[in-house]
Order: C-alpha cells, then sequence, then structure tokens
C-alpha cells in the first residue's frame, strides 16, 4: 500500500473526543493512522491509543508512523468485533473514548491491486483483509443471480440491480467478469441502455453503487457494526466518548438509529452530543473530495465515577 490517507474530520473527531493528557483511547479503525497520531499527540505525555485495523498493510503503515510514540501506540491486526479482547489483552477494563472511522480509506482506494478502483484492469478483490474470505469476483461467480440482484439493491440501493444481476449471470458463459473495468462498463451499458444516456457522460459513474454493495458485502461490513457499536459502548467509563464516521446512509443510520436508542428510556446509556449529522465543511471537501459524503455522530457515556 503505497498512496497516502487523507483523514476526515481531524479537528472535528478532537473537539467531540476531548483527548487529555493520561487518557486512554481506542481506534478501532486505524487506516493511515492520522486519527491516531492526532489523539496520541493529545493524550501525551503518559496517555495511551489502543488501535486495530483489518488490513494488514495499514497495520504495518500505523506501526512506522506512530513509531514515535513508543508503548504508548499499541497496534493489533484485527477487525473491531474484537475490541474487548484487545483492550483487556493491553490490561485495560475501560477507555476513555473509541472512535470509528468505517469504510474505505484513500490508500485502499488508490493502491493498485487492490480492486477498489472502478475502472482500472485489475482483479475484483476489494477484501479489506486479504488473508481471509471471498473475493468481489468469487461473489460474482458463485452467488444466484436473484440473490446477487438482492445484493446489489440492499447495500447498494441500486435501482437497476436486477437488470445488472442479469447481465454479470450472462457475462459467466464468456468467463465471467474478473476485473474492475469489466464490471464498470458492464454496468455502464446496462446503465445507458435502461436511461437512454448512450453516449453522454455521466456525473456519477454508475456503478458507483454497485462497487458499493460489492465491497460492503465482501467485507461483512454491516453485519457487525451494531455489535461493534455496543461493545464500545460497554467499554467507555462514564464520561468517556464515542465518535463514529460514516460515509453512506446505511452506515450511518445503524449509528443514529442505535444513539438514540441507548439515549432514551427511564435509564439512558448514552447522551447525544450532535443533535444533527456533523459534515466536512467547505474548505475541506474543496481540498478533498472524497470527504463530501463524511457524517459524524459523537455521544457520552452516561453514569458516575466510582472512586
Amino acid at each position: 500500500m503505497t498512496a497516502s490517507h487523507v483523514p476526515v474530520m481531524v479537528q472535528e473527531v478532537l473537539r467531540f473526543l476531548a483527548p487529555s493528557p493520561g487518557a486512554v483511547f481506542l481506534d478501532t479503525t486505524l487506516g493511515g493512522g492520522e486519527h491516531g497520531d492526532a489523539v496520541l499527540d493529545a493524550v501525551q505525555p503518559s496517555g495511551v491509543l489502543i488501535g486495530c485495523d483489518r488490513d494488514r498493510d495499514a497495520v504495518e503503515i500505523c506501526k512506522k508512523r506512530l513509531a514515535k510514540y513508543g508503548d504508548a501506540a499499541r497496534i493489533h491486526h484485527a477487525h473491531h468485533g474484537e475490541m474487548k479482547r484487545i483492550v483487556r489483552a493491553e490490561g485495560y477494563e475501560s477507555v476513555d473514548g473509541v472512535l470509528f472511522d468505517l469504510g474505505l480509506s484513500s490508500m485502499q482506494l488508490d493502491t493498485p491491486g487492490r480492486g477498489f478502483r472502478m475502472n482500472a484492469p485489475e482483479p475484483l478483490d476489494m477484501r479489506m483483509d486479504r488473508t481471509q474470505g471471498p473475493t468481489a469476483a468469487d461473489l460474482l461467480d458463485q452467488l444466484p443471480e436473484e440473490e446477487l440482484a438482492d445484493l446489489i439493491y440492499r447495500y447498494g440501493e441500486e435501482r437497476h440491480s436486477r437488470a445488472i444481476a442479469r447481465a454479470i449471470g450472462r457475462a459467466r458463459a464468456d468467463g465471467g467478469v474478473r476485473r474492475c473495468d469489466e464490471l464498470a462498463s458492464l454496468i455502464a451499458t446496462v446503465a445507458a441502455r435502461r436511461s437512454g444516456r448512450r453516449g453522454r457522460r455521466w456525473r456519477i459513474h454508475p456503478a458507483t453503487r454497485t462497487f458499493q454493495a460489492l465491497r460492503i458485502a465482501v467485507n461483512r461490513e454491516l453485519e457487525t457494526l451494531e455489535d461493534s457499536l455496543r461493545d464500545a459502548v460497554d467499554l467507555l467509563r462514564p464520561g468517556g466518548r464515542i465518535v463514529v464516521i460514516s460515509f453512506h446512509s446505511l452506515e450511518d443510520r445503524i449509528v443514529k438509529n442505535l444513539f438514540r436508542g441507548l439515549s432514551g428510556g427511564e435509564e439512558p446509556t448514552l447522551e447525544t452530543l450532535t443533535r444533527r449529522v456533523v459534515r466536512p465543511d467547505e474548505a475541506e471537501v474543496r481540498e478533498n473530495p472524497r470527504s463530501r459524503s463524511a457524517k459524524l455522530r459523537a455521544a457520552e457515556r452516561l453514569g458516575e465515577d466510582v472512586e
């Protein structure tokens, strides 16, 4: 992984997490380590950041980036679903804050061979953890057309999902769809035929939603998200904070509903800090157009510290 990652809303993350010297924080999705670097700097001289990422390449990059903090940076190659085990393995029962920066990093998107780039002549991989699980090409080969259409509609909210699945099914007779550019071209053809846009340029590539759906399915991104968020809340000490950055409506809906549920009732667990979702400002979007879809929500754990 050679490309750099552009972090989203770093100052907003720091504002809502409110790190202070000596605190212990958990970064469940390290990425390029930029958010972790900012948090570690704020919790010195005696604070700790426990971090994990399912992408081994990201883990190696973070180990180098955060090496300057010595033992204060505790980095693990693991999925955020393992956070409780990791925190306890580091000798802690609770933390002062948890960060989720969900979705695809710039490094993963830009690095050749990862299979995330729509128009690249490279294998359809899309695995964040390349040590396990089927690739996107495997799903296209193996899933029945009806299941594939349901997947594209459910995770991509793609209205042409059935037509796209049929086209992929027909392509199997000629060896299947194995490369990113092949899939993008096939979907563009389907979209042009159904919308009458043949020969016209697209503002957003018509394969975008299908690529999102396949990536979510390959990495099972939504299957464990709510459980991981609940684990994070369990790990927070009273007064500790959780910050979640998401990049599409399916993730954000899970976060919003969980925060709302845990903030209500007679004995609420959380106080929501973001009445409305927080988005990047215009300057950040100009500098980093990929940040335009980012949504940040934050909450604080209720209760009193026990001396």
